[in-house]
């Protein structure tokens, strides 16, 4: 026990023997500084500095935006941001996959791959149920939709509307619904067109003659539907509740096309955000629309 005792002495002594630590200038000699030091003094000091290194560090872990960079530690802000990526992805690689079904459907039929009526036997089918339905695979709905977008796009670019072709400024818009304007026309905050109030189940209408460009969901604007018009205007209705058209139909101005809803990130109530297009470029609809 006393050999034991006077090891542990031993080893507190030497911990707590002083040393003296001199600066001292390197060409005069001249004594700059001296310092008393221990071993325990310097393992203190060592200790300190490391927790205070380690808080440091969680600290800017925690309230900086440098925990994005460490793996596993994901924002929460950043989700909504990935479910519109992968959505937009899907959607790139459905129509990639349905061009290349078209392409390759093109040049069969110009290689001269495909079976012609005559080669068909008179035997080869008897229809012997007249409730007998063939429903149309996915890659033919979306070829379909293609052609019938180009056809509306080539109708824009024509002109082969029915009405005459006028200036915006010319045109009478039929006001989609009526209501007060609860947020303006402000470009410079990207919101590109007004928003109007306006009870539940109210039916949303077109402001010209056009054909339904797009009529689909999306995260940020929920329900929407595009409508092109002569003249290369463009109408949008965004947050709706429903969509009553379909991509492709043509529809009169004053006809239903939506019910006013508060679906998309970007709604915090009911209200249909109304949106006016001319070549390309967004246009006040507050100048040539009459909400009241």
């Amino acid at each position: 026990m006393s050999e034991e005792k006077a090891k542990k002495e031993s080893l507190l002594d030497r911990l707590q023997h002083t040393y003296r630590l001199v600066v001292m200038n390197n060409e005069t000699f001249e004594e700059v500084g001296s310092y008393r030091l221990s071993l325990l003094n310097v393992y203190v000091a060592i200790s300190i500095l490391m927790v205070v290194v380690a808080l440091i560090v969680i600290s800017l872990i925690v309230f900086t935006p440098l925990k994005r960079y460490i793996p596993g530690y994901a924002d929460v802000d950043s989700l909504p941001e990935m479910v519109a990526i992968n959505e937009e992805i899907d959607a790139l690689s459905a129509q990639l996959e349905a061009r290349d079904t078209y392409i390759l459907n093109l040049r069969r039929m110009l290689a001269g791959e495909v079976e012609t009526v005559e080669e068909i036997p008179e035997d080869a089918y008897e229809a012997d149920d007249s409730t007998l339905v063939v429903a149309p695979i996915k890659e033919e709905e979306e070829i379909r939709e293609e052609v019938k977008l180009e056809e509306i796009a080539q109708r824009s670019r024509s002109g082969n509307f029915p009405e005459q072709q006028l200036d915006p400024a010319q045109q009478y818009f039929t006001a989609p619904l009526t209501g007060e304007v609860s947020a303006g026309f402000m470009p410079g905050k990207k919101h590109y067109g007004v928003d109007i109030l306006a009870p539940r189940n109210t039916p949303i209408k077109a402001s010209l003659d056009g054909w339904v460009i797009t009529s689909d969901w999306t995260l940020e604007t929920g329900y929407t539907i595009g409508i092109q018009h002569p003249n290369n205007i463009i109408t949008f209705y965004k947050h709706n509740s429903a969509l009553l058209k379909k991509t492709g139909e043509y529809v009169k101005a004053g006809e239903a096309v939506a019910i006013i809803g508060n679906t998309g990130t970007l709604s915090d109530g009911p209200h249909l955000h109304f949106e006016l297009w001319f070549n390309g470029q967004p246009l006040d609809p507050a100048e040539y629309v009459n909400f009241h």
